[in-house]
Order: structure tokens, then sequence, then C-alpha cells
């Protein structure tokens, strides 16, 4: 059951990734590249860091893939090729927690950070901080889209609606409607 809920949390990652980008692609250039002052910057810089990080993630989990170690680390200049390596990566993810189970989930992995630390923690608490970074650098760049497009064309990435839409934990859901 516990596997079941990384599963429904790498679906909604992709789901709200999609939206994102989805929004982003409606800024000029200009808006999308301008520095706002956000932690990496701009939008641009922001879906380039999440990208980044997920990339370390995931080698971290597999030991496969690429990975860049600087977390500022702009993979693409463009966001026109941006986009499918985010979903591409959306999708990697997806396979990866959907080839675990409970068991697996209470292994652990080794790893060192970007500064040189080595960690050793359980795999499910490490799946904890990496779909909450996605929540909340997500956050980061619907705040960008806001205030350039508004928040009447910025598009909801609220986890109970993807839960609503895609009919996740139906049951909760037929007795709350």
């Amino acid at each position: 059951m516990v596997a079941h809920r990384y599963s429904s949390l790498a679906h909604y990652n992709a789901w709200a990734n999609h939206r994102v980008y989805e929004a982003a692609a409606r800024l000029s250039p200009a808006q999308y590249m301008q520095d706002r002052g956000a932690f990496f910057g701009s939008v641009h810089g922001t879906l380039n860091h999440m990208l980044v990080a997920d990339r370390i993630w995931m080698r971290r989990f597999t030991g496969n893939g690429e990975a860049a170690w600087s977390l500022d680390t702009i993979l693409f200049q463009e966001f026109d090729a941006l986009r499918p390596a985010r979903t591409a990566e959306d999708a990697r993810i997806i396979d990866f927690v959907a080839a675990l189970d409970d068991a697996a989930l209470t292994s652990t992995i080794s790893y060192r950070n970007s500064s040189g630390a080595a960690f050793t923690q359980p795999l499910d608490a490490a799946l904890d901080h990496f779909f909450n970074h996605q929540t909340h650098h997500r956050g980061q760049v619907h705040a960008l889209l806001s205030a350039f497009l508004g928040n009447a064309d910025t598009p909801s990435l609220d986890l109970i609606r993807f839960q609503r839409e895609n009919a996740v934990d139906a049951p909760f859901r037929a007795s709350m409607t």
C-alpha cells in the first residue's frame, strides 16, 4: 500500500509539471528568462534546477542516468529543448516508482550530496524529500507564472485536484463529492 502512495505522487508530479510547462509556454521569451529574484532567478533557471535535482536523485536511486552535480546547472538553454527532457524524466520517475514494492521502500541508499557529505537513509525517506522538493520549486515557478499571467490564467497544482481528476483514492473521492 505504501508503494502505491509513491506511484500516486509520481503521477501527480508528472501532471503538475505538465501544467507548469503549459503555462510557461505562454510566457514571452523575455518573461521566461527574466530574473525575478527567485532562488534560481527565473522561470528558466528554476525549471532547469528541478530537472537537475531530479536527475541527481534518480542517479542516487538507480545508479544510472545523467547527473549534473551543480544545482544551478542550466541543462538546456531553450525551453523547447527543456520541455521534452522534463517529460522524459517524469516518465522515468513513474517507471522507477512503479517497480518498487513495500520491501524496497524500507531498504537504504547511500550517496554523497552536492557538497560531498556522505549519507545513508531509507529509500522511502529519500523519496519523501524528492517529491517534496519538486512541490517546493513548482510553487516558486507558480508564483512567477502568477505574476506574469495573473492568477486566473495560472493553473491549479493542488494535489486534491489531481486526485479528483484522475480518480485517485476513488473511495475517498466518491464519499466526498
